[in-house]
């Protein structure tokens, strides 16, 4: 399989399209305007003790407060070590604690912190007191004492190989997160990574003693080196990007950190827009379509609420051949694959709930099941998969700690309020006729105008004129229709003459 990191990079947006034999499997986006913020430290303020969430709200700086939960708040190390252990990498995860968050926090506190998750809708950002700072093989986990590795690393003897090693090298009272990058790597390059890390770490402790809360100690990376730090790896054949300037930053990097991998840096100097070059464009407009459509002829439809992500699958114009349960399960192994695909992309957390045709072989079932759980595999986000239930639907949920596509990119319509429709005009119309009867009982004038939009008045006309003349005759006044395309089509206007 090959896999290339293209790299759009202007002075306004960063996008980083992460390809799989050609195809887009991941996209990220960061805008100057909005940069994100999870990875960042600050120095923040405890503003208000939640006791019966169990939780506080922080001041560190930003519009809203961050949110911080008991089990993020520190006073349970240990459970933490053994969270890592158990979890792997991606073990951010909540565990349970025995303390309550009066007894570690009082309002007016000053405590240091870390962005676990990015502001998200209304929500503030979700904040930790276990702070890591990643480097390119490690992660330095400076308030927890223990070692874990990346359950990616999968050969027993390099992981306790590796483990060896940084157990060496590491300080008392630190501890490390060994990355997926690390498999294979020298103990001088470890030992690089973990001295630069922990001077990382007395720089923001001294920066810390310097200000008053709420500050900002420290600012990941930008998105640029974020994906070099992250994402490339032995594994990626080539990196593409079309900023000289930042080109030569990377290959300045890339010399000095990962000199066997400058071959693979690539600028890209032709004419056509990069993104255009590699189809990427086209995708992440197909990226925002509320259905996709399987290669079958069955489509999914995603659709996004306030808490939850709902899936549907439909055969759609795919009719099979002779067995109504093979098409069934087909159309559905293949909309799995749309939909693990479709997932990461769109970078889609949170819970998600699968509608699956229904199949009536539990055989058939346990494949749909079995399949899902092969295509997350390689997800790089942290996945639950539930078993299929009797109704044909998959529950499962997915890390997120940003924005998904839709939300990065779009806004909510300003026309329909987000809602995704308006009333139909047949609805808009009787609201009208019932206005103008309570207005006619009521006022003495001999004429009423109506502005409404153009579509209610060419109904009304072409529809229901005849309500019109029974209203006219029955109050003695004249009703005038007006359409103006510069109101709303839900919204209209009653004057009396």
């Amino acid at each position: 399989m090959s896999t290339e990191i293209i790299i759009n990079a202007a002075s306004e947006e960063t996008r980083v399209a992460v390809l799989e034999n050609k195809e887009v499997v991941e996209l990220y986006i960061d805008r100057r305007r909005e940069s994100g913020i999870a990875g960042n430290t600050y120095k923040g303020k405890v503003v208000k003790i939640l006791p019966g969430i169990q939780s506080a709200f922080v001041d560190i700086g930003l519009e809203k407060a961050a949110f911080l939960y008991v089990s993020d708040a520190g006073a349970d190390a240990e459970e933490y070590a053994r969270m890592i252990e158990e979890e792997g990498l991606e073990g951010r995860t909540e565990f349970k604690t025995q303390h309550s968050i009066e007894d570690i926090l009082q309002e007016g506190q000053e405590i240091m912190v870390q962005v676990s998750k990015e502001p998200i809708g209304t929500k503030g950002a979700r904040i930790t007191s276990y702070l890591s700072l990643p480097g390119r093989y490690l992660v330095l986990m400076p308030t927890v004492e223990h070692i874990g590795i990346s359950r990616r690393i999968k050969d027993g003897k390099e992981r306790a190989r590796l483990k060896e090693i940084v157990q060496s090298i590491r300080k008392p009272g630190m501890g490390y997160i060994i990355r997926t990058a690390s498999e294979e790597v020298d103990r001088e390059s470890l030992t690089a990574d973990a001295e630069f890390l922990e001077l990382l770490w007395e720089n923001i402790q001294r920066k810390k003693e310097g200000v008053s809360a709420p500050a900002l100690l420290y600012s990941e990376l930008d998105l640029t080196f974020r994906t070099v730090r992250d994402l490339f790896t032995s594994k990626v054949d080539r990196l593409v990007i079309d900023s000289r300037s930042e080109y030569e930053r990377i290959k300045e990097f890339v010399r000095l950190y990962l000199p066997g991998m400058l071959p693979r840096l690539e600028l890209h100097e032709g004419e056509e827009p990069i993104f255009e070059a590699y189809d990427i464009e086209a995708e992440i407009n197909r990226a925002l379509d509320k259905k996709v459509w399987l290669k079958s002829g069955g489509y999914i439809v995603i659709d996004h609420a306030e808490a939850l992500t709902v899936i549907d699958v439909n055969t759609g114009k795919y009719v099979g051949k002779r067995d109504p349960e093979e098409t069934i399960t087909q159309t559905n192994l293949e909309a799995v694959k749309e939909v693990a695909y479709q997932l990461r992309l769109r970078n889609i957390g949170g819970i998600i709930i699968i509608d699956f045709i229904d199949m009536e072989k539990e055989k058939n079932r346990e494949k749909v099941f079995n399949a899902m759980q092969e295509a997350f595999a390689k997800d790089r986000a942290r996945t639950n998969i539930i078993r299929m239930s009797e109704l044909g639907l998959i529950e499962m949920s997915r890390k997120r700690t940003k924005e998904n596509l839709m939300r990065t990119l779009c806004e909510p319509c300003n026309y329909c309020g987000g809602r995704g429709y308006t009333k139909s005009v047949t609805t808009i119309s009787y609201e009208l006729f019932r206005k103008i009867r309570k207005l006619s009982r009521i006022t003495k004038d001999k004429k009423i105008l109506v502005t409404v939009h153009p579509s209610v008045a060419n109904f009304i006309f072409d529809e229901e004129r005849q309500i019109i003349e029974e209203l006219e005759k029955e109050y003695q006044k004249r009703i005038v229709i007006k359409g103006d395309p510069g109101i709303h089509v839900e919204e209209y206007d009653i004057l009396t003459l």
